[in-house]
């Protein structure tokens, strides 16, 4: 993902706090630096409640867990898309597009990031693909509950406990819900075409407010139109023209929120020639219109 992207009150045990606005950089690939070798590991929370994205959509090498501790939240991999409520667990596995929305009912998420070989070089070694979603599960319940107390009590020793229980969890994943193990030629195929699309991603996030066309995003991963149309679907679970909106309605919601610039004068900004069907896209997407954005900014 572009950098780093996650809400403002998500804080990581023992590293830095994230902000919203990280999710305006340009590349995909969010590169984890876990420098702490007794607890390479990143502990947070999200917490949402009004409709929207929670991350957007990014990319890493590290496997990334998200535990619903209340509500429910949505969560896409790749084309997979997931409506996760109280006690499931969601794995992002390493080398896969995810991405998260609120759909307006109050959540709360515990998410762990962690990489395989800090733990055990010969699990990182096979290259295990787990199941991606867990649903009731007493055992991994009674486990990231465990974690979830450890991380908001805060006591003395608490990063250790966290650990231990995280080697628990890892092992009973390993046993019981690894789905398949790649080859390395496999896992580095599959790391490549994310390395791949992020020129397509970074053209996106530049020109967005320009008409853009498959065959010039095509042309700059040098395949033809239809292939790439295969290939990006696949990646990102939508359509290019679909992501391309997504972008920019993002934009449009962020310049609204400034309260410099009418709906329309936003609208052209971010490349929507047609201000009706910008306006029906962003309802769809945010539950409200642009006028009421700037409405509520005024008061």
């Amino acid at each position: 993902m572009p950098g780093q992207t996650r809400p403002p009150d998500g804080t990581a045990l023992g590293y830095k706090r994230y902000g919203t606005e990280m999710a305006q950089a340009l590349e995909l690939y969010e590169k984890k630096i876990l420098r702490d070798e007794e607890f390479p590991i990143q502990l947070f929370m999200n917490r949402f409640r009004k409709k929207g994205r929670c991350f957007a959509v990014h990319w890493h090498e590290h496997i990334e867990l998200h535990y619903v501790v209340s509500g429910q939240t949505i969560l896409k991999l790749e084309q997979e898309e997931i409506l996760a409520r109280k006690g499931d667990l969601v794995i992002a596995n390493s080398n896969i597009l995810h991405e998260g929305f609120c759909d307006g009912t109050p959540m709360e998420t515990l998410v762990v990031i962690f990489d395989m070989a800090d733990f055990s070089r010969e699990l990182a070694d096979k290259n295990i693909i787990f199941q991606p979603w867990i649903r009731n599960d007493p055992e991994i319940d009674r486990m990231m509950r465990n974690i979830y107390g450890e991380f908001t009590r805060q006591e003395i020793g608490n990063r250790l406990v966290c650990k231990g229980y995280l080697l628990q969890l890892v092992a009973y994943l390993v046993r019981h819900y690894a789905r398949e193990m790649l080859d390395k030629g496999d896992s580095l195929r599959r790391q490549k075409k994310l390395q791949r699309l992020n020129s397509v991603y970074q053209y996106i996030e530049s020109n967005y407010s320009a008409p853009i066309g498959n065959r010039e995003l095509a042309d700059l991963i040098h395949v033809s139109e239809g292939r790439f149309y295969h290939i990006f679907k696949e990646s990102a679970g939508m359509a290019p023209l679909q992501y391309i909106n997504e972008v920019r309605l993002r934009k449009a919601m962020n310049l609204l929120k400034q309260g410099d610039y009418t709906a329309t004068e936003v609208a052209d900004a971010v490349g929507f020639s047609d201000y009706n069907h910008f306006g029906r896209l962003f309802r769809r997407s945010f539950g409200c219109t642009p006028s009421e954005v700037r409405k509520n900014i005024r008061t």
